[in-house]
């Protein structure tokens, strides 16, 4: 099932090929601007209680503020996808988020953080959702879901391995400042990106199929289950090792090594696409990610929690994209993928 642009929105010799790799990258990357804080969220909650001196709960609230209205976001966008300019509003968007970040930089009361960090959830969430919308709107979105996954634990798993060691010395500003940096590059990739106009219906075309609403609702509800099981425990799971007598020298490493060897869940994705279909796949990724989750039970073995860890991480970056891919066969218009954004968020 592909999607039917409207005539001419690629023709300018600057912009990338609709459905290439280098569309396919950019995508990922305004996906991710507005959520990249959840790929680096164990730095985040970490840094904040050490360089603000934040207690558990209130940096716990601070991130759940930011996710909840994310969601909130999310689900804004199943309503606008079809109804906006989306180019103008990601412009706008990730200004915002540019400004939002520079303003986190300098607050010192969590309850102000709160606020500020829950509005930028909604702006970030929104955005996320204009992006599943638009990755739905390529061929073979599964593969473009792929390179998402691919952006966020590449460069997720940097800022896991560098960022807690720079909180002590530069505060919560090195935080802050490296999502600035990505949004800021994401910004500069937005031209290059195509239109993505959805061509007028013709009225004396046959009606398109009913959306299978069974399919979509346990695919909805297995998003969010997975989703909430997974950023439930990476939330914490700095504090889990410390907990068990790891220290930061070790742990560090190894989540990003996680985040990093996770790539090939996502690659595998872009490579097999759906040739094996999306059951079993998903299937073995999801038992695979469960068995894992127990042995953490065990952290204080450091080997147990290392490989936890990176097996987690390549079932999670390798199971989304399917979850995801569904949604987009189901509605190539965008609003359904939005809604699987919308899920996700709120797990």
């Amino acid at each position: 099932m592909t999607i039917q642009l409207e005539p001419n929105q690629s023709n300018s010799s600057w912009k990338v090929a609709p459905h290439g790799m280098l569309a396919r990258i950019f995508l990922a990357f305004l996906t991710t601007a507005g959520i990249f804080y959840i790929n680096i969220m164990p730095a985040l909650v970490s840094g904040l209680k050490e360089g603000l001196e934040f207690t558990n709960q209130q940096a716990g609230f601070i991130s759940s503020a930011n996710l909840y209205a994310a969601a909130a976001g999310a689900l804004s966008a199943v309503f606008l996808v079809k109804h906006i300019q989306w180019k103008t509003w990601a412009y706008v968007l990730l200004i915002a988020l540019l400004c939002i970040d520079f303003a986190s930089m300098h607050i010192v009361s969590a309850n102000v953080m709160i606020g500020v960090r829950a509005i930028h959830g909604l702006v970030g969430g929104l955005l996320v959702g204009i992006g599943f919308a638009v990755i739905s709107r390529t061929t073979d979105a599964d593969k473009t879901f792929g390179y998402l996954l691919l952006i966020q634990w590449g460069l997720g798993g940097l800022g896991i391995m560098y960022l807690p060691g720079l909180v002590p010395e530069y505060g919560t500003s090195a935080l802050f400042t490296s999502l600035m940096t990505f949004t800021l590059v994401t910004l500069l990739m937005l031209p290059f990106l195509p239109l993505y106009a959805i061509a007028k219906v013709d009225p004396l075309a046959p009606l398109p199929a009913k959306i299978r609403r069974v399919p979509l609702v346990l695919n909805l509800f297995a998003i969010f289950l997975f989703q909430a099981a997974n950023m439930g425990l990476f939330a914490f799971i700095i504090g889990l090792a410390k907990a068990e007598g790891l220290t930061i020298d070790f742990i560090s490493p190894a989540l990003a090594a996680g985040s990093w060897i996770a790539l090939f869940g996502s690659m595998l994705v872009i490579i097999i696409g759906t040739k094996y279909g999306r059951t079993l796949p998903l299937l073995a990724s999801i038992v695979l990610t469960a068995i894992c989750s127990w042995l953490l039970i065990f952290s204080e073995i450091p080997m147990v929690y290392l490989l936890a860890n990176i097996v987690i991480g390549i079932t999670w970056a390798f199971a989304l994209p399917y979850m995801f891919g569904i949604c987009s066969e189901l509605d190539k218009a965008g609003q359904l993928a939005a809604l699987g954004g919308f899920a996700s968020k709120m797990g």
